[in-house]
């Protein structure tokens, strides 16, 4: 059953025009398309500036398209209004990126936890000290700590105090907008096997966006890489890092960097090719290159990359948008 359904995604930001010239966009996200079934892990990848987080905002309507839907159990959330809204905001939850400003400096553990569960009238008021305390015992903290201030806490206990925030509410889907890229690499671990301890309690889905490819292939089901807005590969997760399929793909992959056992090379590439050359620039996502947005920097172009813009289509078991794999038509000019 799908749970959270995106359909023909745009945002599209408006800049400074030229001139007596054309106005110019930004073209943040450009018209893709996914799902997220019920108690599954939906990862978004890709280079920063392609487009995530503004996927997670859209999905979390914190934000309007500039076209496209966003369906949350079959319900257009940007049509959504009063109690159905509020609704909505109870069954979809986000985990921040940095957990030292996602959390009010003036606010205890207990004012900050207690909250939601006020907004949302999940308890009563006598049992909020309860409430607040099963929710530090299930991110492992104990309740001694609910009087204390964000100052006093390490990085990843603040991390365990916005995951607790968000499992105040019962949620049904988790956007985790890159929740470990601020922590040290020792936290992240720990950080990671909460997420996946709690995702095999109480079966919440996620929408997990990262750049760090060893994290998603530990925690997600199905990847979607994003490059300049656009979807360009989207498969099961085993199957895209066992046979990574567009040219962008691999080179992510051939670009993630894996402890060697060597004293004098500590880090190498990974398995997928050789070390990937330079192939210069993310090209700017105001004038994105005619046909398919990646061949300024793709070592395998052919004749029609730079003329026709690539669909994304099925191509052994999953979609991929590239000429290689998608016999392409020749289209007018």
């Amino acid at each position: 059953m799908e749970l959270l359904s995106v359909r023909a995604l745009k945002k599209y930001f408006p800049v400074k025009k030229k001139l007596a010239g054309e106005p110019l966009w930004l073209k943040a996200v450009d018209g893709i398309d996914f799902s997220i079934a019920q108690d599954k892990v939906f990862a978004l990848v890709g280079e920063s500036g392609c487009g995530k987080s503004t996927v997670a905002r859209l999905v979390l309507r914190l934000m309007n398209p500039t076209a496209g839907e966003v369906l949350f159990e079959g319900n257009d959330v940007f049509g959504l209004k009063g109690d159905s809204l509020k609704a909505f905001r109870k069954s979809v939850q986000i985990i921040f990126q940095d957990p030292f400003a996602s959390l009010n400096p003036r606010r205890t553990v207990f004012d900050t936890l207690s909250e939601p569960l006020k907004i949302h009238r999940i308890v009563e008021k006598k049992y909020f000290k309860d409430s607040c305390a099963e929710l530090l015992n299930k991110v492992g903290l104990r309740q001694d700590v609910m009087n204390r201030y964000p100052h006093e806490f390490s990085g990843g206990q603040r991390q365990r105090i916005c995951i607790a925030r968000a499992l105040a509410v019962n949620p049904k889907l988790i956007v985790a907008d890159e929740p470990l890229s601020a922590l040290d690499v020792s936290i992240q671990a720990q950080i990671l096997n909460l997420l996946q301890k709690l995702r095999e309690e109480t079966k919440i889905t996620f929408l997990f966006i990262s750049h760090d490819l060893k994290i998603v292939n530990y925690f997600s089901d199905t990847v979607a890489v994003m490059y300049l807005g656009k979807i360009v590969e989207y498969a099961k997760t085993e199957a895209l890092f066992k046979n990574p399929m567009h040219p962008y793909t691999v080179l992510l992959l051939s670009s993630a960097p894996k402890i060697s056992h060597s004293p004098i090379h500590r880090f190498t590439s990974t398995s997928h090719g050789d070390s990937p050359k330079d192939t210069g620039e993310v090209p700017s996502p105001i004038h994105i290159p005619s046909g398919c947005p990646f061949h300024p920097r793709c070592p395998k172009r052919f004749q029609p990359c730079d003329r026709i813009v690539p669909q994304l289509k099925e191509s052994e078991g999953r979609l991929v948008s590239c000429h290689l794999w998608n016999p392409y038509e020749r289209l007018e000019e």
